[in-house]
């Protein structure tokens, strides 16, 4: 029970220090954008795919970075780069590209200074960036990847309610071959 009072705790402590105003900066964002198209590595991939499915529920034009069945980026669509670190050598790549194809880029981050936030328009910094020293009990980035999964799925409930999309909506696109 220690255990999950002390994830609960962190997780808490690092929503808290996060700017409440990003909800609406990353809802407008994802509103203007022609496309979306959503990027991380590792565990951040995982969160990445969570935040995709949930976007496609509410009726965006989302795709996950490096599917098959993804289509090539373009002027007008929106990049979302996943990195706590903001050092991730293909998630650099992946922005350097978007960036010469005009597309928009919103880094992820528990860090605002990093490679990925001098090349992205807009860096959403989960906390603040002294709040990530080791935790005894959660390993190698787990704090930034529970804190974002839980700050993605607050925006998708913001958006839901900023838009009215009733459930029934949502549950209509979801995947029916399963």
């Amino acid at each position: 029970m220690a255990h999950r009072r002390l994830i609960i705790d962190k997780i808490t402590s690092i929503l808290d220090a996060t700017e409440s105003s990003y909800d609406q900066q990353l809802t407008n964002m994802l509103d203007k954008a022609s496309r979306i198209f959503i990027a991380g590595a590792g565990r951040s991939a995982l969160v990445a795919r969570f935040f995709a499915m949930r976007l496609m529920h509410g009726g965006y034009n989302v795709f996950v970075v490096g599917e098959i069945v993804t289509p090539s980026l373009q002027k007008g669509d929106l990049l979302i780069v996943i990195s706590g670190s903001g050092e991730t050598e293909t998630m650099i790549a992946f922005a350097k590209r978007a960036k010469e194809l005009g597309a928009e880029i919103v880094l992820i981050s528990s860090r605002t200074q990093s490679t990925l936030a001098d090349m992205s328009s807009t860096v959403i910094s989960i906390g603040k960036p002294d709040m990530y020293g080791k935790v005894v009990g959660m390993p190698m980035g787990t704090v930034f990847e529970l804190s974002t999964l839980i700050f993605l799925e607050a925006i998708i409930s913001h958006i839901i309610h900023e838009k009215g999309i009733p459930e029934e909506e949502m549950r209509a696109r979801h995947a029916n071959l399963e």
